[in-house]
């Protein structure tokens, strides 16, 4: 049995889970038979990955009778299957715990394994109808879940933002595969690429797929649905959602950009460097500025898909211009800062939901102190926080450090906008790598250190085991993935050479677990040894500090600031933290505006300051369509109250304007 049908097998059997999920909703049954088959889709799409195999096809007869269902596994599928499959097994290790603190499980068991297969089926289609199918499955299981707890009107309100963003989406990837299949209908892959579209034809297929696989990732302005859904759903549907869905998105637009599409026009990255750079900028200030805690972490997903389509749009430039070597670096940036965002996003949201779990409360100004009550819980947020920040020696930061040296590989490009725009993209990836540290900073900070602000974070207790093991494991796979990371550079070469036609220099030869993404001579790095001089430098000073600088311990009352009063109310609140930002970009990015209250002189009443911030994106683009809609919708109400002879007197008159188009138009 080759790989491509035991993948099958697996979505399958995953699908067959889900019924069970729906008759029995047991907890263990679930969740452990989703971590038994994702673990076995994991070793099969890396079997085939990593042994680099020949792409292999499978036409079932199902779908439509004349095109059947056609699947194709190849390096970009079965990379992109890997991700999916080890978020998956993750989750479910994690959900064997977290399950049992789920209020609903009879709504969330039964389309779990369902979302799963949904991912899973995406990279194997071969053929438009195929992949429209999954991804729609894919959309219609992830919003269950979504919705299921639906007795919140905030989560109701989340689930209609999804579903109407995901029908866009499709609409968009169907118009794609309608311009691309053109006259002859030839929906199958293989035949796209044996006739790739014109010019004009590509750029119009190009810029649907911008827009239907970017309101999957969360590319703005299509973002909006992303900071509503990832918190409604639960927290370890919340981590397959931002580390695994947003990839599968991720993955239509590689496919039909570098695959379907023929040779690109260096034109087409112009429009996905900007995008991305507006979408990692905004996502970074806005995860800045939020204080519900899986608010933050969805803002931060749109930061880093931003991240990646900046880097996928310089590997659309430099492929366009012959310059191959410095596309495999930015198109290996890019796949890698997917996989390492898949990790240390899903342990962030793992362990938001050990939070929730033992506080309740998402609010980082209700929480404080858990550092002390949740010790496993604490280092690994702490880990997955320093690694999303892109903080050495972990893998955050090897991934946009070889996106900065893409960026630096700017001055090749022959078109003086392209030379232009390249150092103003690494200014942008500078600026957001530094908001990022703030952001995780202030949430670790807030979070997890000083007092409790509240009772449910004084009494707040660690995880269970299995969610623990799997926030464990995620923090150890950041870790080594920061310092071993031309295994990972090595293993993506066969992705780089199918999608530009050249690969990065084999790190294995260079000593040291360095990487060179150049050449050794212009720039390296070094994990191990950087991890190395941390623990040494590190473990000296605390040894100078406390075996030579005194003598004795001495304990004394923290400083108190000049505020004798130990309430926790005195503490630093994650606004105040963010205050210097806001006054910075606020303005500009959420139109945010201060009202002070200042007492006069002798009043006894306190000061107060409250501070307005409002979506620009949503009041400009999104209300405006919701209130014309609503208007149209209520202009044409009086239509399903219309009589039989009404109704078919406004078929007749349709029917006949049509003719006459028709007629005027042959």
């Amino acid at each position: 049995m080759n790989a491509l049908v035991g993948l099958l097998l697996v979505d399958l059997a995953l699908l067959a889970l889900a019924i069970a999920g729906a008759i029995r909703r047991n907890n263990a049954l679930v969740y452990g038979g989703a971590l038994a088959l994702s673990t076995l889709g994991l070793a099969l799409a890396l079997t085939h990955f990593l042994g680099r195999a020949a792409p292999q096809t499978l036409v079932l007869p199902i779908g439509l009778p004349w095109l059947g269902a056609h699947f194709r596994l190849d390096a970009l599928s079965a990379f992109f299957l890997a991700l999916a499959h080890l978020g998956g097994a993750v989750a479910s290790l994690y959900g064997l715990g977290y399950g049992r603190h789920e209020q609903e499980p009879g709504r969330v068991l039964p389309f779990y394994p369902a979302f799963l297969a949904g991912m899973s089926l995406v990279p194997l289609a071969d053929d438009a109808y195929t992949f429209l199918v999954a991804w729609e499955f894919m959309s219609l299981s992830s919003w269950a879940l979504v919705t299921a707890h639906h007795r919140s009107a905030e989560n109701r309100n989340a689930g209609f933002v999804y579903l109407v963003m995901a029908a866009f989406g499709a609409l968009m990837l169907l118009l794609a595969f309608g311009v691309l299949a053109g006259a002859s209908g030839g929906y199958a892959f293989a035949a796209m690429r044996a006739h790739p579209p014109g010019a004009g034809v590509a750029a119009l297929a190009l810029a649907l797929v911008v827009l239907g696989a970017g309101s999957k990732a969360g590319l703005a302005p299509l973002h909006v649905w992303l900071p509503l859904a990832h918190p409604a759903a639960p927290s370890h549907v919340s981590a397959l959602m931002s580390g695994v869905m947003t990839k599968i998105a991720i993955y239509a637009f590689v496919r039909f950009a570098f695959d379907l599409l023929g040779a690109p026009d260096w034109r087409w990255s112009l429009p996905i460097l900007l995008l991305g750079a507006a979408t990692a900028a905004l996502g970074v200030l806005s995860a800045t500025m939020e204080v519900d805690l899986k608010r933050l972490l969805a803002f931060s997903t749109v930061e880093n898909i931003g991240l990646i389509f900046l880097s996928l749009g310089l590997a659309l430039a430099f492929k366009a211009d012959d310059l191959s070597r410095a596309a495999a670096l930015a198109f290996t940036a890019a796949m890698l800062h997917a996989l390492n965002h898949m990790l240390f996003k899903s342990l962030l949201f793992f362990g938001a939901g050990a939070v929730l779990t033992a506080t309740g409360a998402r609010n980082l100004d209700r929480l404080g102190g858990l550092f002390d009550r949740m010790r496993w819980t604490s280092l690994a947020m702490l880990i997955g926080a320093a690694a999303i920040a892109g903080l050495p020696p972990l893998n955050g930061f090897v991934s946009e450090w070889l996106m900065l040296q893409a960026v630096l590989l700017g001055p090749a490009f022959p078109q003086w906008t392209l030379k232009l725009l390249a150092l103003a993209m690494g200014a942008v990836v500078a600026l957001v790598a530094a908001l990022a540290a703030a952001a995780f900073a202030r949430m670790f900070g807030i979070a997890f250190l000083g007092r409790p602000r509240s009772p449910e974070a004084a009494s707040a207790t660690d995880a269970d085991p299995t969610m623990r093991y799997a926030m464990a494991g995620l923090a150890g796979a950041c870790l080594l993935a920061g310092i071993f990371p031309g295994v990972l550079i090595d293993a993506l070469k066969p992705l780089a050479e199918a999608a530009v036609g050249a690969a990065m220099p084999l790190q294995a030869k260079i000593p040291w677990t360095s990487i060179a993404p150049i050449a050794e001579s212009r720039s390296s790095y070094n994990g191990l040894l950087v991890l190395i001089f941390f623990v040494a430098s590190g473990s000296a000073a605390a040894f100078v500090i406390h075996r030579v600088a005194s003598a004795a311990i001495r304990r004394a009352p923290a400083w108190d600031c000049g505020f004798p009063n130990a309430d926790p109310a005195t503490q630093y609140t994650a606004v105040s933290f963010a205050e210097p930002i806001r006054r910075v970009y606020g303005p500009f990015a959420f139109a945010a505006r201060a009202e002070v209250d200042m007492p006069r002189p002798g009043e006894a009443r306190p000061a107060r300051i409250t501070v307005h911030m409002s979506d620009r994106i949503w009041r400009g683009l999104y209300a405006p369509i919701g209130r014309a809609v609503a208007a149209v919708a209520t202009w044409l109400n009086p239509l399903q109250f219309l009589t039989i002879r009404q109704y078919l007197s406004v078929v007749f008159g349709a029917l006949l304007a049509l003719l006459l188009l028709l007629a005027i138009r042959s």
